[in-house]
């Protein structure tokens, strides 16, 4: 399967990294099926940093492998996404034991309406209600150095801004 990641840099050599913000899914090495996914990060990245180009690091994956180590995989929201990216995002120290995640990224809409329910304006119910109207893309983390070695570099995408 193809994935791809989006930076300001060519990623040649993905590591696990941990971020400096919290994230959807914890710490790892994050990457998308969909290739606008990633550019649309790469143009928002580059606005903040105030560079003119960035890069859609493009990578072969085996889902197959992926799938037999410890994986955690979500097809839509649901009850248990909800808990488990409030618990990355608000929990001091929280860290799970997964090799790999797979679910739905949180794009601004999704942002939007999960900060309605972290401030208790929406219950969970409603937040899923609200997020299965929305066309969501997925996101892949590789949380384990043994997630990693199943992510093979293909080549880059230079995206000039």
């Amino acid at each position: 399967m193809k994935v791809y990641h989006g930076s300001l840099e060519i990623v040649a050599m993905p590591e696990i990294r941990k971020p400096s913000r919290t994230l959807d899914y914890g710490s790892g090495f994050y990457t998308t099926t969909d290739f606008y996914q990633a550019r649309e990060w790469v143009i928002r990245r580059a606005g903040i940093q105030k560079s003119s180009e960035g890069y859609v690091n493009v990578y072969e994956i085996d889902i197959d492998m992926l799938r037999s180590l410890n994986t955690l995989w979500f097809e839509s929201p649901t009850e248990e996404w909800v808990d488990f990216v409030y618990e990355n995002r608000n929990v001091p120290g929280f860290t799970h034991n997964y090799d790999f995640v797979y679910g739905p990224v949180a794009n601004d809409k999704v942002y939007a309406a999960f900060a309605l329910y972290e401030a208790g304006i929406l219950d969970k119910q409603a937040l899923i209600r609200e997020l299965k109207t929305y066309k969501l893309v997925d996101q892949l983390l590789l949380h384990t150095p043994e997630a990693l070695r199943n992510l093979k570099f293909n080549e880059v995408v230079k995206i000039e801004l």
